[in-house]
């Protein structure tokens, strides 16, 4: 696999433009770095939409259901006691524990998927080795890309050239 390549432009229509280009010839776009939201821009790239809110939803109803099935095993199964002749399954006073319980354990996996999507606790990027690129918080415009498999179109340093980057650099994971 080919090593990513750093493009810096100086203005969102060139960026949008490279991306769409670099997208349309069949190469990989990898990430854009920009000061600000720029419309249509995550689209073109292929951001997917984020998997924490299912993460979240399975791990609380999983460890809702857990601890609902640990005391319905308790009162009735292991240690069945007849209190006030109630009945040994008496669900009302088994929903407090699960609902505690489940929001405990949505908010614990929304936090682990939150860092592995993140690719957290990843501390550094090659792309901070470079010294311009610290104007991406200011005012220019960055995308990250690599080579397309296939190769048989333009060069993607040519494609970058011809749709207006300031500079392309190598990044060295």
């Amino acid at each position: 696999m080919t090593s990513p390549v750093l493009a810096e432009f100086n203005d969102v229509e060139a960026l949008v433009e490279a991306a769409r280009r670099i997208r349309d010839s069949g190469h990989q776009l990898v990430d854009a770095f920009t000061p600000f939201p720029v419309e249509g821009l995550a689209e073109i790239v292929g951001v997917r939409p984020s998997s924490i809110r299912w993460a979240m939803l399975v791990g609380g109803f999983a460890m809702a259901a857990l601890a609902y099935g640990l005391q319905w095993w308790s009162a009735v199964h292991d240690y069945p006691l007849n209190v006030g002749g109630r009945p040994l399954n008496s669900w009302p006073v088994f929903l407090l524990v699960p609902c505690e319980v489940g929001m405990l354990a949505a908010a614990l996996a929304g936090l682990i998927a939150f860092f592995q999507q993140c690719g957290l606790p990843r501390l550094h990027h090659p792309v901070f080795d470079l010294a311009s690129f610290e104007r991406a918080s200011q005012d220019r415009f960055f995308l990250l890309t690599r080579e397309g498999p296939d190769r048989s179109g333009e060069s993607l340093r040519e494609l970058l050239r011809a749709s207006g980057a300031l500079a392309i650099s190598d990044m060295r994971p």
